[in-house]
């Protein structure tokens, strides 16, 4: 019998509506092969949608993608809207909302796909980063006061809680466990911030008791930064705070060859609400309408998507095609050293299929 499932599709801004298009197109196609359907829902929520309405999206947004089964987004974000407004009026109330605690992120070095790194071969570079992505720094509790005085005062307040260290890092080993090398990294600073980092150490050290047949580690963001360059291929499973698994997500995106190979996934494993799949490279609004935007990543957020709908047969379909085509290398786009478009390479992963 044919499964149906329902995905919500926020193409969104900038270069989102032209990758998500192909990753759409090869999600569909992988999924049928499989004996499943997707029935898209297509919303066209963003920064026009602000532009038109003040705000992102509609106020019960979170209402209509929670009959979802899962979210495929595309990219937020144009040069007239700050940051903080599109992660505010849409990302983050969504990954709250459905308590989408993981952010999923991998780096592979595919064959085919050159490191800025010298020297580095395929698949020697093999890391999957679980970043916390519902507290720590990211939960917008603080203020100002005194606006547009001397003395104005800006507060930011991170918070951390047992529950949400926990269950992160639990998720981390977890996945280890499937993993030939069996290492977790967690990554913090707290020598210098001995609160909340403080905790996170402690927690870390209490659910590593758990799994004596996993290696573990304890960095430093700042040695972190650097052995993401100087060695990527030491890690295997990295585990960090909102903030910092941010930050060394999109390091570890470049030195793998393009931020246009880069998937997530903002998880929620218990599936009480709709999962979120998106590329991280953004809207990339310097080649908007030029169609050569790389969809790779979106692709490959698609196969995030089919996994965790329990596909898994399609998504693997989709991960060995990216490989092909990668690997063959006559079609791929201008971040990557080629000249071929936006649907040319969607179009590569389809026949891989």
């Amino acid at each position: 019998m044919e499964r149906t499932f329902q995905i919500a599709v926020i193409a969104g801004d900038g270069i989102g509506p032209e990758v998500t298009r192909e990753a759409q197109r090869v999600a569909a196609r992988a999924a049928g092969l499989a004996g499943a359907r997707l029935e898209w829902r297509e919303f066209p929520w963003g920064t026009e949608y602000y532009f038109a309405n003040g705000r992102m999206a509609p106020p019960d947004f979170l209402e209509t993608l929670a009959a979802c089964d899962a979210i495929l987004l595309g990219a937020v974000g144009h040069p007239r809207v700050q940051d903080h407004v599109t992660l505010n009026g849409l990302l983050l109330p969504i990954r709250r909302r459905f308590d989408q605690y993981i952010c999923l992120r991998p780096s592979y070095l595919y064959e085919g796909v050159s490191s800025p790194l010298v020297g580095k071969p395929a698949g020697s570079i093999d890391l999957l980063v679980f970043r916390e992505n519902t507290e720590g720094e990211y939960v917008d509790v603080g203020g100002r006061v005194y606006r547009g005085f001397p003395e104005e005062t800006a507060l930011q307040t991170a918070v951390f809680t047992r529950r949400g260290c926990e269950r992160i890092i639990r998720a981390a080993f977890e996945a280890a466990l499937t993993r030939p090398r069996r290492k977790v990294s967690s990554i913090t600073k707290s020598n210098a911030q001995g609160y909340g980092m403080v905790l996170w150490d402690e927690c870390f050290a209490h659910v590593a008791a758990d799994y004596p047949q996993v290696t573990t580690e304890s960095l430093l963001i700042d040695r972190a930064v650097m052995e993401f360059v100087r060695q990527p291929e030491s890690f295997d499973v990295v585990v960090a705070s909102n903030l910092f698994g941010d930050i060394l997500t999109d390091l570890g995106a470049i030195v793998v060859g393009s931020m246009g190979l880069a998937a997530s996934g903002n998880i929620d494993p218990t599936r009480r609400g709709p999962s979120m799949f998106e590329p991280v490279h953004g809207s990339a609004p310097d080649i908007t309408g030029q169609g050569i935007a790389n969809p790779l990543a979106a692709i490959l957020s698609a196969a995030m998507m089919l996994e965790h709908l329990q596909l898994s047969a399609a998504a693997t379909a989709i991960r060995e095609g990216v490989a092909r085509v990668l690997r063959h290398g006559g079609v791929r786009t201008p971040d990557l050293g080629g000249r071929s478009s936006t649907s040319e390479v969607g179009e590569a992963v389809l026949r891989t299929l």
